[in-house]
């Protein structure tokens, strides 16, 4: 090989690896970008809840059987179509310290997560005050 081969083969590996280095620094930049948009959406949806659609929504009914975990209620919600994202109400309900009670609820579709939430969290404390009543 020439001289000028050699140098031209050399100047061609350069361009080829700052071009394979700037390909991997954007992809980690895109990939950062796009990490941080869907933990933000995922924060807020967790703190700030939006309901399915406005008001006056459309009531559907839930059955929550006994022994039915948080995970197993935000499942059902979802696919009733109350909640957009169960994973998203299983955090608020450790977070916000509610319980998930047996029962048969009407959900609004305009209600957000965080206030159905609060009514299945309020149907055992209309239980135990029920049951004091009879004691």
């Amino acid at each position: 090989m020439s001289r000028t081969t050699k140098e031209i083969n050399k100047i061609t590996g350069a361009i080829i690896s700052i071009s394979g280095r700037l390909i991997i620094y954007a992809l980690v930049v895109l990939l950062l970008y796009e990490g941080a948009t869907i933990g933000y959406e995922f924060g807020h949806e967790i703190f700030y809840a939006q309901a399915m659609e406005k008001e006056p929504g459309r009531d559907k009914k839930v059955i929550i059987k006994e022994d039915t975990s948080v995970s197993g209620a935000a499942k059902a919600l979802k696919q009733a179509g109350l909640i957009s994202n169960e994973y998203s109400l299983i955090i608020q309900a450790k977070f916000f310290d509610y319980d998930v009670n047996p029962g048969e609820y009407t959900f609004n579709t305009s209600m957000t997560s965080k206030e159905i939430l609060q009514m299945m969290n309020e149907n055992i404390e209309e239980e135990e005050e029920k049951e004091k009543e009879k004691e």
